[in-house]
């Protein structure tokens, strides 16, 4: 039996119902597009978010590499390979950070500045080859890296030390 041959009385009440779904459908269209912009504005902010395993920068290469002031930025996320050359003290002030210095293979240091609130403390030795992920501050002594732990809140895949095949994060 087609539409057209169904008496008014029992078509009473189901053009309300269909408009109700158009406006649930136009409700969620509207949230689909909400949230999409939510979500390019957030990829925007964090301009386009921090990649998982940058390449190896200047300071982790063989051979001359340019000033740090001209090739790598503070703030910078890194990732370097280096060896061990000297076990510092710990940095009690605060949260307390693992530190010691690492030489790359252009003959520049960096402190290693590695958070064991966060992540578990590294066992290096004077000589240990190691290879971090973190995030760059420069100084007058070549730098530091740090944020060397995974992100606490979430935001990013944050950074890791890691020291004969195993990643302390």
């Amino acid at each position: 039996m087609a539409v057209e041959n169904i008496h008014p009385v029992f078509m009473q009440g189901t053009k309300p119902k269909l408009q109700k779904m158009k406006k649930g459908s136009q409700t969620a269209k509207l949230i689909l597009v909400l949230l999409l912009l939510a979500a390019v504005a957030l990829y925007e902010y964090f301009e386009g978010g921090l990649p998982e395993d940058p390449p190896l920068t200047p300071f982790g290469q063989a051979g001359p590499a340019p000033e740090p002031s001209s090739a790598v930025k503070s703030g910078q996320w890194l990732l370097v390979k280096g060896t061990v050359r000297r076990i510092l003290s710990d940095d009690n002030v605060g949260s307390r950070h693992q530190r010691f210095i690492i030489e790359v293979a252009d003959h520049r240091t960096l402190l290693i500045a590695h958070n064991i609130d966060l992540a578990h403390r590294v066992p290096v030795e004077s000589g240990d080859v190691v290879t971090v992920r973190g995030r760059y501050e420069a100084n007058d002594r070549g730098g530091v890296i740090h944020w060397t732990h995974h992100d606490p809140d979430g935001f990013g895949p944050g950074g890791w030390v890691e020291h004969k095949g195993e990643r302390y994060r």
